[in-house]
């Protein structure tokens, strides 16, 4: 048994967030599936969303609701708007590097379903630059231990009270993890369930699986969201290339096979694909064409090189051709119910970042929402966190050795002894739960 006081899944940005928010004196065990750096927190190219000052805020508000589709919970999205600014000043201070202006401002972009110019990045590479700022700074906290290539394959609750959990260690064998305080998941979304998707492979719903099997609250499961373009390719991929909405933000159009235009481009994302579906249909293709060459040659040299290099390794000129591009699985929205503070509905566990839902994307997520989204809610999780630790959660707990003894007393091995089919049950599980809630919406 490992013991700790706070027990961490995953190592994405709301995870490294939430760490870098708790007490320095708590001792933190954090885990997660693959390496450190293989999180979708890194693949985000786009940006961040901020409240440039209080004039935005109403339009940032309806823009977020309008892409939406109103379903959003607007108390959420209040949250994330107003912390927007204190989030981006502890960004800075960890050393992320946000493009400027010539005059030392800090630059703003557009991109679909935004109604001005709101979002910081740096080049095509913003969730990576983020992320590996927020890991230097826990790589150099004392009292935080990260396991890689270490599985979170169960919990162990009782009375709808978390006490631990059940890991596989990268040598394939199993062990439990008992903590004194509290357990966060923050262990990403399902995209590895998808052919298509820009997700890593490995990240396949497990948090969600977990919560369903434990009776955990889900909301909006079946709420999905996809990436109007992908690079798209005729081999077998790992995962699905994205070309950042960023592009379209700064003029790039899309075309069908005749060369013509046949969309607003910056409409949200859901409506942006529905737009080329439909037109992949009509025109019997399986992509349709986006062309960079309406952008300055020195914006998409500065701001996208990643995207210019990668599709120059696959034998496209983004300066003397468009480009094919396929809607892809991206994102999701929602989780496990979480409420404002990222506290689930059983004792002693919270969600943040994909895995978590507190509502504030409703049905379709605004462009460059979810990295501000994730680090909100990690850092109020761990604020709440904290509170309880100080004594102001009014509700009594087993002391350290009785916590202890229920680990060891519910925890039996012979449930772990296939992991492969246990994988493929979680698998089925999450693909049911979304099925489930179509159902129950009629859809």
């Amino acid at each position: 048994m490992i013991e700790t006081d706070i027990f961490i899944v995953g190592t994405g940005c709301s995870g490294l967030y939430c760490a870098l928010n708790l007490p320095r004196d708590k001792q933190i065990l954090m885990i997660t599936k693959s390496d450190v750096r293989s999180s979708d927190s890194y693949l985000a190219q786009g940006g961040i969303c901020v409240l440039k000052d209080e004039s935005d805020y109403d339009s940032y508000f309806e823009d977020t609701l309008k892409a939406g589709h109103y379903e959003n919970n607007k108390e959420s999205v209040d949250i994330m708007i107003r912390t927007s600014q204190e989030v981006i000043s502890d960004l800075i201070g960890y050393g992320v590097d946000f493009e400027h202006t010539i005059d030392g401002e800090l630059a703003y972009t557009r991109e679909g379903g935004h109604s001005d110019k709101r979002i910081l990045f740096h080049e095509d590479e913003t969730g990576e630059e983020i992320t590996h700022n927020l890991l230097n700074q826990v790589l150099e906290l004392p009292n935080v231990t990260i396991l890689e290539r270490t599985a979170l394959i169960d919990i162990i609750e009782e009375n709808n009270t978390c006490y631990g959990g059940v890991i596989k260690r990268e040598d394939g064998t199993i062990d439990t993890v008992a903590f004194r305080d509290d357990m966060v998941l923050a262990c990403g979304g399902i995209g590895g369930l998808y052919k298509h998707s820009t997700n890593f492979r490995h990240l396949t719903g497990d948090g969600i699986a977990i919560a369903v099997k434990h009776g955990i609250e889900r909301q909006d499961i079946d709420y999905i969201q996809i990436h109007p373009t992908t690079l798209y390719s005729d081999k077998p991929q790992d995962r699905s290339f994205l070309i950042s909405e960023s592009v379209r933000g700064e003029g790039a159009v899309l075309l069908d096979k005749n060369m013509e235009r046949f969309t607003d481009e910056l409409q949200p994302r859901d409506v942006v694909t529905a737009a080329i579906r439909k037109q992949m249909k009509a025109d019997g293709t399986e992509f349709v064409w986006e062309d960079l060459r309406t952008i300055p040659k020195e914006v998409v040299e500065s701001h996208f090189p990643n995207i210019v290099e990668h599709c120059k390794q696959r034998g496209f000129d983004v300066f003397t051709e468009p480009i094919p591009v396929v809607p892809a699985q991206h994102y999701f929205m929602g989780g496990i119910k979480v409420d404002h503070n990222s506290a689930t509905t059983m004792s002693n566990l919270y969600a943040v970042g994909e895995t978590a839902c507190n509502g504030v994307h409703g049905v379709n997520r605004l462009a460059s929402n979810s990295l501000l989204e994730s680090l909100v809610f990690a850092k109020r999780a761990a604020h709440k966190i904290n509170a309880d630790a100080v004594g102001l959660n009014a509700v009594p707990e087993p002391n350290w050795e009785e916590r202890k003894a229920i680990v060891d007393r519910l925890y039996n091995p012979d449930d772990y002894k296939d992991l492969s089919k246990l994988e493929n049950d979680y698998r089925q599980l999450v693909l049911d739960e979304i099925d489930k809630f179509k159902e129950e919406r009629g859809k």
